[in-house]
């Protein structure tokens, strides 16, 4: 009997935790409508100090916490919660850390400054996803990454976890969306993002990590990009067409549960043309 396939979803917004936007959106209602289709899913967001955790019914995982993640010679623990979206009849998985996520607000400030270690966060966060899922011995054939915060994951399974039994023939998916930051993130995040299997070559452009060279590291990293708003930069629009990889255009609201269950397959498949 084939199995069916499993798709990890990594959001950097998901509602009902956060305010709603057409990511957030996304990242409440493409699962559901996946595992609907006959898929097995997981779900993880970033555990902000905005989430309020009685209300939301978050409780930490004891046997998935309690390692420490090494970024930048500093130690951070790494802590694990769950919470069920129980009309949907699905879990969503948190990466919490004290230092880098107990803040009040998400990737800004209350004046709208992006905060400076937000590439450490992002580090974190995606290392986080890939231990949590390796204690939870669970195999994605499909990772679906949503938001730039998400996007390191690409270069971690593919460079240092490329051997590893659960992700060696995992494909990537990268969602861009219009979530442009407006200055680059900290100059040495190049230096901060190597790990075991990552070359220098492999983070070139992350020396300048402005939002087009951080999406653009993430495009060539993945196996199918798919445009998640109506517009996105023009630069990353250009490097997308220049990548040669599977593309599926934007769908709205009432197309895209299906179209993307579509291009998931088409991608698992190795094909490369276009799904519209």
């Amino acid at each position: 009997m084939k199995k069916k396939p499993r798709v990890l979803f990594v959001s950097q917004e998901v509602t009902p935790y956060l305010d709603e936007t057409p990511m957030g959106l996304i990242g409440r209602h493409l699962p559901q409508g996946i595992q609907e289709r006959g898929k097995e899913i997981r779900l993880f967001m970033p555990k902000y100090g905005s989430i309020n955790e009685r209300r939301n019914q978050l409780h930490e995982v004891i046997r998935l916490s309690g390692m420490n993640l090494i970024i930048d010679d500093t130690d951070h623990p790494l802590i694990i919660k769950v919470a069920s979206i129980q009309a949907a009849r699905m879990q969503v998985y948190f990466i919490d850390n004290q230092e880098y996520f107990e803040r009040k607000h998400t990737l800004t400030d209350k004046k709208g400054a992006h905060f400076a270690d937000n590439d450490e966060r992002s580090i974190f966060f995606c290392r986080g996803v890939i231990e949590t899922v390796k204690k939870l011995g669970w195999a994605p054939d499909v990772v679906h990454l949503h938001g730039w915060m998400t996007g390191m994951m690409a270069l971690y399974l593919k460079k240092s976890f490329k051997d590893n039994p659960l992700f060696a023939e995992t494909k990537i998916i990268y969602s861009v969306y219009d979530d442009e930051f407006p200055e680059a993130l900290h100059k040495d995040f190049a230096k901060k993002v190597m790990f075991e299997g990552i070359e220098k070559s492999d983070v070139e452009l992350l020396k300048n990590p402005t939002f087009v060279n951080v999406s653009k590291a993430i495009i060539d990293l993945a196996d199918g990009v798919i445009k998640g708003s109506p517009k996105i930069n023009s630069d990353i629009e250009k490097h997308i067409k220049k990548s040669g990889k599977p593309v599926l255009d934007f769908k709205n609201a009432d197309e895209y549960l299906d179209a993307y269950s579509e291009f998931y397959d088409a991608v698992l498949e190795e094909v490369v043309e276009m799904v519209d």
